[in-house]
């Protein structure tokens, strides 16, 4: 029986343990060889209830490991086998500071769309990840449990893939054995039947996106009579996003995705929206049977949002704060760098024969008053039934504006901003280390409106990436409610 403090295979210290299951120990550990960093020992001791296939998937388990390299995988570190009474086996791998999705719900929890979506996202990108190996990698075990996220809110927040313990790669699934893994309510039929392939993946995030979006477990949702899971009267989302998810569960495998990275362009493509989305009176387009979904700001916003059965209106103030910033920031470096030039005054006499000195200091006076000029403007979005309207104005005075049909409206998405990690740039460093980026470092700084022949950027300056996601879920709830 293993404890705490008892150190294993003469380098690892247990600290405590996370999980435990017929012959399986899960531990929290310390490399007592690599400066106490924390480690996940996963043990498994041979004998009794651990048969040659359990043996197996955990050898499977160590191997896969050992080729994998994704930043949302732990790594893997070290496989051993202890020969002290029983035999055990040991899995080493990287430790993810966080809780588990399942852990949050189990608290109660309520996540978002918009969270829901960019957790989607992520774990597709790891899917495509796994699945576009060779040879071909299948997790076959996705549900909240073994999804981890990092961070709390308002910090930069990851979530993870863990528990590879019914992987299965292609090599391996050849021939006629096989083992049944997965979790019921997850795991979709043709796995339980051996034949397991790259929409089975998909299938079970399906389930967990519904477990996310309504807060029931898969397995206790009905049924309807083609096996589907009934679950659109238990949420509030968006049609896009549940008839995407409809399609990831669907009970035969050739009616869904057929791989990850086909997944993800369609989650990620603007949302269509038919011409004839607000031609027609709200009261006979909106059924009755579909509920209103309720859109919250995100916390410390200054966007307004107006709205009636007819009309969205949108105003971004603009950030007064943000140009005395600027200035007081230009005013600071100019009385920091003053102690450096004893005399200012003959410094400016000396180079103020120079032209070049002239057209350097318009140049800054230019760009500093177009800065200033765009973080007064103030953005006005009217969205009817037949037109709409964006307007941009300074000091009351519209001096922008733009109208078109509304029916040309065929898409928002967000506009998003490459910002490299070792960008020179300190604020441009601030942007990066505040935002919900994602590996690429890209994250989204505003919203675009996509017209048939063109399309406008909503906001004149950046807006938060959190305002950028309630804004595209406030547009297209808006325009959904009124499509026929």
């Amino acid at each position: 029986m293993l404890e705490p403090q008892a150190i294993i295979n003469k380098r690892y210290q247990l600290e405590r343990q996370l999980g435990q299951n017929a012959g399986r120990e899960t531990w929290l550990a310390k490399d007592l060889q690599q400066g106490h960093e924390r480690v996940v020992v996963k043990l498994l001791a041979f004998g009794g209830n651990i048969q040659w296939e359990d043996l197996k998937l955990f050898e499977r388990e160590a191997n896969v490991l050992k080729q994998l390299d994704h930043p949302r995988i732990p790594k893997y570190r070290d496989y051993f086998s202890i020969d002290d009474r029983s035999l055990w086996f040991g899995l080493v791998q990287e430790y993810i500071q966080g809780e588990s999705l399942k852990e949050y719900l189990a608290k109660g929890h309520k996540f978002t769309e918009s969270q829901v979506k960019q957790m989607a996202i992520a774990i597709l990108e790891i899917l495509r990840y796994l699945h576009e190996l060779n040879p071909q990698v299948l997790h076959r075990d996705i549900k909240p449990s073994n999804l981890i996220l990092t961070g709390r809110d308002g910090e930069t927040r990851n979530i993870y893939l863990v528990d590879f313990g019914a992987v299965q790669d292609r090599a391996s699934a050849e021939g006629k054995s096989f083992t049944i893994v997965g979790t019921y309510g997850y795991a979709p039929m043709e796995q339980y039947g051996g034949r397991a392939v790259a929409a089975s993946d998909l299938y079970a995030l399906g389930a967990t996106m519904i477990h996310l979006l309504t807060g029931i477990s898969p397995a206790d949702l009905p049924q309807d009579d083609d096996a589907k899971i009934v679950f659109r009267d238990r949420t509030s989302a968006s049609l896009h996003l549940v008839q995407w998810i409809q399609k990831l569960v669907e009970p035969t495998v050739k009616k869904r995705y057929a791989t990850a990275r086909e997944a993800l362009q369609t989650l990620q493509e603007p949302v269509a929206l038919a011409p004839q989305a607000i031609s027609k009176p709200v009261t006979q387009s909106v059924p009755k049977s579909r509920p209103k979904r309720r859109v919250y700001p995100p916390d410390q916003t200054n966007i307004q949002v107006e709205q009636s059965p007819t009309q969205l209106r949108i105003v971004i103030p603009c950030s007064i704060w943000m140009v005395i910033v600027s200035w007081g920031l230009v005013i600071g470096v100019i009385l920091f760098l003053q102690p450096f030039f004893p005399d200012m005054v003959s410094v400016i006499a000396i180079l103020k024969n120079y032209v070049w000195t002239y057209i350097l200091t318009a140049l800054l006076v230019v760009i500093m008053i177009l800065l200033t000029i765009n973080q007064l403007t103030s953005v006005i979005l009217e969205i009817g039934e037949q037109e709409t309207w964006l307007r941009r104005s300074l000091f009351g005075k519209i001096y922008w504006k733009a109208t078109f049909p509304t029916h040309e409206l065929n898409g928002v998405v967000p506009k998003w901003n490459m910002i490299e990690k070792r960008d020179s740039s300190f604020i441009s460093w601030l942007m990066w280390a505040g935002s919900e980026h994602s590996e690429d470092n890209s994250i989204k700084s505003n919203v675009v409106l996509q017209l048939r022949n063109t399309e406008y950027t909503l906001a004149i300056s950046k807006i938060r990436p959190t305002e950028v996601n309630w804004l595209i879920d406030v547009i297209e709830e808006f325009l959904y409610s009124n499509k026929s």
